[in-house]
């Protein structure tokens, strides 16, 4: 017999942001000090703590991650005619980023085991259009990144991390943010670090890095006033907001452990469920930016769907996987090109992921989440 809800428990949203460090603090300075705007001291002191994070020499703040994106792909050349390899199973700012440049993203099926791009199916869409390679840390876990890296010195293209989604990601124990030619960060409320909106971009290129600081103040000289050397953009972040993401990273190692704390509990409390669990590869450390289960191979999008409404009733709030670019009308392809990504997209729900998580919420959540199956039939 099915033990009633409780009526008065506490909402577990999916994600939630921990203001408990010197954030009131810094943004209270910027308002004694009237520096509220683009210019002012904790813009530099993000910058410069988030490079130190990563392990790069240069990290650009910018006013979103999307923008971050698009800075990037600016810097790095990217033109109309262009093709930029992405995967199909990503948030869809990763291929508008793209289409910003006038450029056309290449989609590409997942791996199974991580539900980052393939390799393989990197390797065969490249062609002489090919000009830089998107690797989208999914949720938190890295890409195998040395297969892409090498295609990319034999073809003479880079290779951009979309790390949105990866804050203290590893591979073989480099950060994400430090492996490729540079990398994108998102900074939105939902994300390990947040400055409510926010973005960043780390490199270890000095060239490119004075190319992102160009274009994302409007291509203003930095040695004229108001003499404009390029068609440029306002992607600067404010001094509000970087207030706001130095307190964060005075805590981002408190923040990782919590998630990773709370990843093994999931891990123990759902291992008797009908449900494929996370992976973290021998080579990876995965950041659990969310804790990501599928429904069982020959489920779909209908019972997923019943599972999500049925722990929405019992107070829980989840995710569906995002839709992959090639199910979307921008960028609509035949999906029988993309079976592991429209598998994994039809299946995927996004459980609870944030600090305020407890031992006792995942217990609740796995026990609802039990009977949420058995309602949809999936066993």
């Amino acid at each position: 017999m099915t033990e009633p809800l409780e009526p008065s428990r506490p909402f577990i949203p999916v994600s939630a942001p921990t203001l408990t460090g010197r954030e009131r603090e810094y943004v209270l300075d910027c308002l004694d000090s009237t520096w509220i705007s683009s210019k002012g001291k904790h813009i530099a002191a993000f910058e410069e703590s988030f490079a130190a994070f990563c392990g790069t020499k240069h990290a650009v703040a910018t006013n979103n991650g999307t923008t971050a994106l698009h800075l990037a792909l600016v810097a790095l050349g990217i033109e109309p005619g262009d093709e930029v390899i992405v995967p199909s199973l990503t948030y869809i700012a990763s291929a508008n980023a793209v289409r910003y440049c006038g450029a056309t993203p290449v989609l590409v099926d997942c791996d199974e085991r991580t539900l980052n791009a393939d390799p393989a199916e990197v390797r065969a869409k490249l062609t002489p259009r090919t000009r830089a390679i998107m690797a989208v840390h999914l949720y938190g876990h890295p890409v195998d990144m040395d297969p892409l890296l090498e295609l990319g010195r034999a073809h003479g293209i880079p290779v951009l991390e979309d790390a949105a989604e990866a804050h203290g990601a590893e591979y073989k124990g480099r950060r994400a943010g430090s492996l490729g030619r540079c990398a994108a960060f998102s900074f939105f409320g939902n994300k390990i670090v947040t400055t409510g909106e926010g973005g960043m971009v780390t490199t270890d290129d000095d060239a490119l890095a004075d190319r992102l600081r160009l274009f994302r103040g409007q291509g203003v000289s930095p040695v004229r006033t108001y003499w404009h050397d390029v068609v440029g953009y306002n992607y600067r972040m404010t001094n509000v907001a970087a207030a706001i993401g130095r307190a964060q990273m005075e805590r981002v190692e408190v923040a990782l452990a919590r998630r990773a704390e709370l990843a093994g509990w999931y891990h123990d409390a759902l291992a008797s469920l009908p449900l494929v669990r996370p992976i973290e590869e021998s080579w990876a450390h995965h950041a659990y930016w969310m804790y990501t289960v599928l429904l069982p191979t020959g489920s779909g999008e209908k019972q997923r769907e019943v599972v999500r409404d049925e722990l929405a009733k019992a107070r829980i709030e989840t995710r569906p996987v995002f839709y992959p670019m090639h199910l979307l009308p921008p960028y609509a392809e035949d999906p029988s090109g993309y079976p592991r990504a429209t598998s994994a997209a039809a299946r995927g729900i996004n459980l609870p992921t944030h600090e305020h998580v407890s031992r006792a919420d995942v217990e609740y959540i796995r026990d609802r989440l039990h009977e949420a199956l058995t309602t949809a039939g999936v066993r």
